[in-house]
């Protein structure tokens, strides 16, 4: 049997209630001449500035090179949190971290704010999320991680126990972890359109289907090639994260942009949502190849993601590998169908946190969320315009400190399949050897 619906979408499952692409006109796309600022990215990052930047009287023009909402702002699992990602990926410096984990929690309640205020339907729940332990050692590190979560980042977590486990998730796959309970879920499309119409009324220029290209200075301003024609512009804002490429030559070094892929079950009723999940939290766990997933906001479905491939984009030999996953943590699930199945990059830099800088006098960046960018990517950019609109009270933690480049990288990611074999290895050894 093919675990392949017969209706399987190539397609974040989040489409289904909002196509992004049906939207948008089919006449030739047409941007300005001149604008005060050019962001190019529609994502949260962009639209956040924008929204600040417009609402303090500059002329915004915000441009894509796909379609409105193609990105990794409709392509992600919904899961939000207050900083829990913050330091989990490079050791960092006890103050610095601290720091991080401080602003990182006021940007959850800002979210939470800023979606309540603009009365956008995005399905919001503060459900919380269990951190599954994939092995006994890295159950202690949750254990030596508790204490500084809950007063750093507000995360009201707690350790649950090993014999303790089927109270968060029926399943035998992990060993105890941790539960963070403030910690939440979205609706990542609804989301997106919400903000999107937030920007649209506060008077910003929103354009898709144009893809920037060299950035030129002359006179002392900035003029962008795109697709659409050239742009002046007195600042640029690159928000384009694991989307980036080439566009900016000085960040291509700097962003490694990471293939996250992403199913959906065909529905399995509420009732089996509600057992498997029984306290309805949003799940990862704690391997170097982790798996994300959660139930579907109607609680019908099971949404997993993943990693399956570094370098081949292809939905459906990548929904046919984490199929394999799901099983592997719900084995009678083996004969469930597949509705949906997509991908998205996620972008790592190399310290291992998110970046706000200028890489050139008047071209801006936020870059590097590590596959937490719901929120915040959402706040970098809201600070970005911020920095620019000059109404920053204080300096984010994460701005211009010093974005290091990847020593024998070019913006080709070649590294990725053998770095994913090693990560394989150490997560079977930890589960076999600790």
């Amino acid at each position: 049997m093919d675990i392949l619906s017969d209706k399987f979408k190539p397609q974040p499952y989040w489409w289904d209630e909002i196509d992004f692409g049906a939207q948008e006109s089919t006449d030739a796309p047409h941007v300005p001449s001149k604008t005060d600022i050019l962001i190019v990215g529609a994502g949260y990052a962009g639209l956040h500035a924008a929204i600040v930047l417009a609402r303090a009287g500059s002329d915004v023009l915000v441009v894509d090179a796909e379609h409105i909402g193609y990105g990794a702002s409709t392509r992600n699992g919904g899961m939000i949190s207050s900083g829990v990602n913050v330091g989990k990926h490079v050791k960092l410096d006890q103050d610095l971290e601290s720091a991080m984990l401080d602003e990182a929690s006021q940007s959850y309640s800002w979210l939470a704010e800023f979606i309540k205020a603009e009365k956008i339907d995005a399905v919001y729940q503060q459900c919380g999320r269990f951190i599954g332990a994939h092995s006994k050692s890295a159950l202690k590190k949750l254990v030596g991680r508790l204490d500084r979560l809950n007063d750093l980042t507000a995360a009201d977590a707690f350790i649950v126990a090993p014999e303790d486990t089927h109270q968060e998730i029926a399943s035998d796959y992990y060993h105890g972890g941790m539960v963070l309970q403030r910690s939440g879920a979205v609706h990542p499309g609804k989301l997106y359109d919400g903000v999107l119409k937030v920007a649209q009324k506060a008077g910003v220029t929103i354009v898709g289907h144009v893809r920037a290209g060299k950035i030129n200075r002359r006179d002392g301003q900035l003029f962008i090639e795109t697709s659409a024609g050239e742009v002046q512009a007195e600042n640029v804002l690159i928000t384009t994260n694991g989307y980036t490429g080439g566009l900016e030559p000085w960040l291509k070094r700097r962003i490694v942009p990471v293939p996250s892929y992403q199913i959906a079950t065909e529905p399995l009723g509420t009732d089996e949502i509600k057992a498997r999940f029984p306290n309805l939290r949003m799940i990862a766990d704690t391997k170097r190849l982790l798996y994300y997933f959660r139930p579907s906001p109607d609680r019908t479905r099971i949404l997993f993601g993943g990693r399956a491939h570094y370098l081949a984009h292809d939905p459906y030999a990548g929904a046919r590998m984490l199929h394999k996953g799901l099983t592997s943590v719900f084995p009678d699930l083996a004969n469930i169908r597949l509705s949906h199945g997509w991908w998205g990059y996620v972008a790592y830099t190399m310290d291992g946190v998110p970046h706000i800088g200028e890489s050139q006098k008047g071209v801006y960046h936020a870059v590097g969320c590590h596959g937490s960018g719901v929120v915040m990517m959402s706040w970098l950019g809201h600070r970005l315009g911020m920095r620019l609109a000059g109404t920053a009270n204080s300096k984010s933690v994460f701005e211009d400190r010093k974005l290091s480049f990847f020593p024998f990288y070019n913006g080709q990611p070649w590294f990725l399949p053998i770095m994913g074999k090693l990560y394989q290895l150490q997560d079977w050894l930890d589960v076999r050897l600790r």
